[in-house]
């Protein structure tokens, strides 16, 4: 059962877009986040920025801010739940997006679980889930790979790997990679996908320059080569 003397642990989106100052939290939810004193952060400076552009009542510098990234160890995190603990709320933020889809902050949330403390999730957006919705692809049966190998051959197999998964299940099969390869592994996917196995790109979401388009292989090897270099891209492809 969940402790009522512990406190919250809240799942606070915020921007794709990095560059944009737009709120994205309904107003109560605002309010909500308005009351917090600490946060669980990736990045300390984004979440301090995005913060700012609440209009909180308190400023930034009284706030308390921990880090948990890859490099965060099992024991420092534990120390995070100290508040939560002594009844004190905490916020959750992901660098982009949502809280622990793709990202670290789920290891926070799992150790708040086995502490009976009650985790809230806000309403935002997510790449993923938004690249789904505007792909065309099912919609009703997917999956989620993360990130791709960083080695080419390792890369290759997993790609050969994936379409053959979504070619027994017709399942949509998503993936992202580090935006400094994306070219890499678009080009990957028009040499080694079948030409009728359908490819979504969705780059840069929410942002103005936001462009997603579903093709299959033998149409994206006629379109103009796209330019992925050090742009936030998701994924999708079904057979």
């Amino acid at each position: 059962m969940l402790n009522k003397a512990r406190g919250h642990l809240y799942l606070i989106p915020v921007p794709i877009d990095q560059d944009s100052n737009a709120c994205i939290l309904l107003e109560k939810y605002r309010k909500i986040v308005e009351t917090l004193d600490h946060f669980i952060v990736e990045n300390e400076k984004t979440a301090r920025f995005y913060l700012s552009t609440l209009d909180l009542k308190k400023p930034i510098n009284q706030l308390h801010f921990n880090v948990l990234d890859k490099a965060s160890s099992p024991d420092e995190i534990t120390t995070y739940l100290h508040p939560l603990l002594e009844g004190s709320h905490i916020g959750l933020l992901s660098e982009s997006g949502c809280p622990a889809v793709a990202d670290p902050g789920s290891k926070m949330i799992a150790l708040a679980h086995k502490n009976s403390i009650k985790v809230i999730p806000l309403i935002g957006p997510s790449s993923i889930v938004l690249a789904l919705m505007a792909s065309g692809l099912n919609g009703q049966q997917f999956k989620f790979h993360g990130y791709l190998p960083s080695e080419k051959d390792k890369r290759i197999k997993k790609i050969i790997g994936i379409e053959n998964e979504s070619k027994k299940s017709h399942e949509t099969q998503i993936f992202i990679e580090t935006p400094f390869r994306n070219q890499r592994l678009f080009n990957d996917l028009l040499d080694n996908l079948h030409e009728k196995t359908n490819l979504c790109v969705a780059i840069n979401i929410t942002s103005e320059d936001e462009y997603i388009l579903t093709r299959d292989i033998k149409g994206w090897r006629q379109e103009k080569l796209l330019d992925l270099k050090n742009k936030p891209c998701v994924f999708l492809i079904q057979t």
